[in-house]
């Protein structure tokens, strides 16, 4: 069994096996949301899985609009919550 490592989800850490996602470490952990809508703060999460959606976007060590289902997860890096458009 491969040992489980761990990058920084807003005040937690979230392990994760390597070569698995962002997305997909996040709702092992039953995370199921980590960004809110522009306009009605509505929250979202990982929804297609495959980067075409874009509802699972999330800031990545301090750069916005990243895909958590593309982002593969990496030790000590920096994953926040993504409100509206993600501006820096």
């Amino acid at each position: 069994m491969t040992a489980l490592t761990t990058f920084r989800f807003d005040d937690r850490d979230v392990p994760y096996r390597p070569g698995q996602s962002v997305g997909a470490a996040l709702t092992a952990c039953d995370i199921r949301s980590w960004r809110t809508t522009p306009r009605e703060g509505r929250p979202r999460g990982l929804f297609c899985g495959i980067g075409i959606c874009y509802d699972c976007l999330v800031t990545v060590d301090g750069m916005p609009n990243q895909r958590a289902c593309l982002v593969l997860a990496a030790d000590g890096m920096r994953v926040t919550t993504q409100e509206g458009v993600g501006e820096r």
